[in-house]
């Protein structure tokens, strides 16, 4: 059984709980929901701790209650504590360049400008990590990013994104089991 650590991107606070830069937390909410699973404060992660299992292996559902540009902080903690390596890390984050409704999976990449993968590669002193790429589409106008991802998606993208939750989280018992080829598939089918 090997252990698995599995982000989600956020920001703490119920001021953000319903914005586009928290789907990370919204897909880890699911899972955790779906497994019977709670989350609780480990302050020596500075997060939110579920443990669970899928697939025959061990599950760290990690929330880091630090702000986006510090979620480095809390993988590393936490990573470096169960010695979790690199490519059994999978980190959940927004995605501005994928429409509302598409979840697309990769390995390694860069950071894309996110902030928080930024800050994961660098504690981690790697990039070779999993992501779920969650879209939740762009505002058109690159002056205007910061306050589109700190915003409610209206009804409509709340429906698709959820839709790619689910969708995403079919997939995880294949990308747990290293079947990352048919995880891919499937979902970047749907």
């Amino acid at each position: 059984m090997a252990n698995w650590l599995i982000a989600g991107l956020g920001n703490p606070g119920p001021q953000y709980e319903h914005t586009r830069h928290n789907v990370g937390f919204w897909w880890l909410d699911q899972l955790a929901h779906d497994l019977g699973s709670t989350f609780t404060v480990e302050n020596k992660y500075h997060g939110q701790l579920a443990q669970c299992q899928l697939a025959g292996h061990k599950l760290f559902l990690l929330k880091p209650l630090l702000f986006m540009n510090r979620s480095g902080q809390s993988v590393a903690a936490l990573a470096n504590f169960f010695k979790i390596p690199l490519n059994n890390i999978l980190v959940i984050h927004d995605e501005l360049d994928l429409e509302p409704g598409v979840a697309k999976l990769k390995r390694d990449g860069g950071h894309g400008g996110h902030n928080g993968l930024k800050d994961i590669i660098a504690h981690m002193g790697g990039k070779e990590f999993l992501r779920c790429r969650l879209g939740i589409g762009h505002p058109g106008d690159s002056r205007q990013v910061a306050d589109y991802v700190l915003s409610k998606p209206s009804q409509t993208d709340r429906q698709l994104i959820l839709s790619a939750i689910d969708n995403s989280l079919r997939v995880l018992p294949d990308v747990l089991s290293d079947d990352l080829e048919k995880a891919m598939h499937w979902l970047h089918s749907q």
